[in-house]
């Protein structure tokens, strides 16, 4: 089965449809976030909308700031404004003549007064059911495009921290690789002061003193947890899904190991080793920041 991928929090995807209720665009973007931010700006005939498109989004995002726009612009035959129900109207005035008719002092029909009868004049409206429907429609589209460019991203996320990781574990080796040559050159150094001061040490001291020195610069643990924490990243990225906080808390624990490497560092080489991991995890923090 077909592992799932990662996905970046930052995309956009846009669909629009013209129809006989007029032109519906609708837009999704996204930055970062620690929890799913969902921000709506929709027109007043789409209101009602919100609460259903919330529920959308919970099910296919776990995190991101999102904001979805929707811009409507009615037909020609719906943005006149109102309309007169002519027949209502004949109808008020042929009952008010006839009144007037029956009065002797009836005052003439006041069109101001026929205007204000409920139901002479309508806002003309879209059929509400059908430009629901085309709404839901077009966020589909759009949240479909929206989500395969978070998965674009993702993969571009995923191959830039396994290049960090690969970086990590030649850092790892190359300390591994010098740690002999920096006790031997210490042992030879020990050596040379004590003929300086032509002094004799016991062979079991000098032995004792090589110990104490190793074990003061030793970052075996420190190296073997790094790449267990290498390898722990690659297995969440491989698991995929919303990772984004699991994966910054391993940021944390990678670098923690590179400050105990570096406190521990004795040769400018052991030291720049450290700043360099550190440069690669700061690398991959910056764009685990960006994954979901």
């Amino acid at each position: 089965m077909t592992q799932p991928a990662i996905h970046s929090m930052t995309a956009f995807a846009r669909a629009e449809a013209r129809s006989a209720q007029g032109l519906l665009a609708v837009e999704v973007r996204s930055v970062n976030s620690r929890h799913l931010e969902p921000a709506f700006r929709l027109p007043e005939v789409l209101r009602e909308r919100e609460f259903a498109w919330r529920d959308t989004l919970r099910q296919r995002l776990a995190r991101g700031k999102v904001e979805i726009g929707v811009r409507y612009e009615p037909a020609s035959g719906l943005a006149d404004g109102v309309v007169l129900d002519q027949e209502l109207a004949r109808q008020l005035v042929a009952a008010a003549e006839e009144i007037a008719g029956m009065a002797r002092h009836a005052a003439p029909v006041n069109a101001a007064d026929l205007l204000r009868v409920p139901g002479v004049l309508k806002v003309r409206e879209p059929d509400q059911a059908a430009l629901l429907a085309a709404a839901d429609a077009l966020l589909e589209e759009a949240l479909e495009g929206f989500l395969a460019m978070r998965a674009r991203e993702g993969e571009v996320l995923k191959s830039l921290i396994e290049e960090r990781l690969a970086g990590i574990c030649d850092e790892v080796e190359q300390v591994r690789q010098r740690m002999p040559g920096i006790l031997q050159h210490y042992r030879d150094k020990l050596l040379t002061r004590l003929a300086d001061v032509r002094a004799e040490l016991a062979p079991e001291r000098l032995e004792q003193e090589i110990v104490l020195f190793a074990q003061k610069i030793d970052v075996a643990e420190e190296l073997d947890r790094l790449l267990a924490h290498v390898a722990e990243v690659r297995r969440v990225l491989a698991d995929g899904g919303a990772v984004g906080r699991r994966l910054d808390f391993l940021m944390q624990e990678l670098n923690r190991e590179a400050n105990t490497l570096g406190s521990k560092a004795v040769t400018a080489d052991s030291s720049w080793s450290s700043v360099q991991l550190k440069v690669l995890i700061e690398q991959m923090r910056e764009q685990v920041q960006n994954v979901e």
